[in-house]
């Protein structure tokens, strides 16, 4: 593969999920059904923690962030998707690539930290239950989750000015649907040991770290619940940590799933059908896991739908 000493290109091009012309209107019609039930699904839980006092909790609040950043990463991904299937264009632009690539780093990784900080809500609120008020104060929930936001637009901004300094090869096709980090970096001709580094780093700095901290409220949890001498208090307890550990399941089982299709596997076509899974079935399935399997938010739910209709 010939190279160019070029710091600058024009475009990339994303080849997408397929080339067969009879399946473009397919995947239009699914990804944008995809998107609206994601972003509608996200706005409807934005709006009934808003609207009820009831609801006014740490736990919600760390909700209602994680239903916006969920919002805004699918967003990041599937317009510039549903324009390219609809122009019969793959092309991205140099700058908007990059683009991509930094706010999907910043909310993924705000989802991987506010499921962390999830976690350690339901901790205190079993573990330390007469002091749940006191720790989980207002300004100590604001202040998590400006640290969740500070610790992944600095991880973000340091991967894309490492992209910056990159030369790349003449053959500039992303099999993809959206600029992967990895896969561009794939496509460069400079040496690219640095940014190799910094991803592992950040790897396992802000992915292994999280996930055990999440395993670690969790094995307090468990143990707390289990010296509840009555089985209702048991049920009671667990209940209120089932909506976030079906999430954590969701986030994590789809990641590694991503993570393990792209290191065993050959074939692109099913790292991106997992990615299609980790980074934008997710978000539309959070709604409904918290809004299926938690009692006050279903109690929120048909206390607004009723408002409306009497209104």
């Amino acid at each position: 593969m010939e190279s160019e000493n070029q710091t600058h290109v024009a475009e990339f091009l994303l080849l997408g999920l397929s080339e067969d012309p009879d399946l473009q209107p397919v995947l239009f019609g699914l990804f944008l059904s995809m998107f609206l039930v994601t972003v509608l699904g996200n706005l409807l839980i934005i709006l009934v923690i808003t609207s009820d006092p009831h609801l006014h909790t740490p736990m919600y609040f760390f909700l209602c962030n994680l239903s916006l950043t969920d919002i805004c990463s699918t967003t990041t991904l599937v317009p510039k998707m549903l324009l390219n299937i609809q122009t019969e264009s793959k092309a991205i632009n140099y700058g908007g690539c990059l683009t991509q690539v930094y706010f999907f780093v910043v909310f993924i990784g705000m989802d991987n930290l506010l499921l962390t900080v999830m976690a350690y809500d339901r901790y205190v609120a079993i573990c330390h239950p007469l002091h749940y008020t006191v720790i989980m104060n207002p300004r100590l929930c604001v202040l998590l989750v400006l640290v969740c936001l500070l610790i992944n637009t600095v991880d973000a901004l340091l991967h894309t000015l490492l992209l910056l300094r990159l030369s790349f090869c003449k053959h500039l096709e992303i099999p993809h649907f959206f600029c992967d980090l990895t896969q561009i970096l794939k496509m460069a001709c400079s040496d690219t040991l640095i940014n190799n580094i910094v991803v592992y780093l950040s790897t396992i700095l802000l992915g292994i770290g999280p996930v055990s901290g999440i395993i670690f409220s969790y094995t307090r949890i468990v143990s707390s619940i289990l010296r509840i001498p009555s089985t209702g208090g048991k049920y009671k307890a667990f209940s209120t940590c089932g909506s976030h550990l079906s999430v954590v399941s969701l986030f994590y089982g789809t990641a590694i799933g991503v993570y393990l299709s792209s290191a065993v596997t050959d074939s692109p076509r099913k790292a991106i059908v997992a990615s299609v899974i980790y980074a934008l079935v997710t978000p539309m399935l959070n709604p409904f896991i918290y809004s299926l399997r938690n009692k006050d938010m279903k109690g929120a739910l048909r206390k607004l739908a009723w408002g409306r209709v009497f209104s």
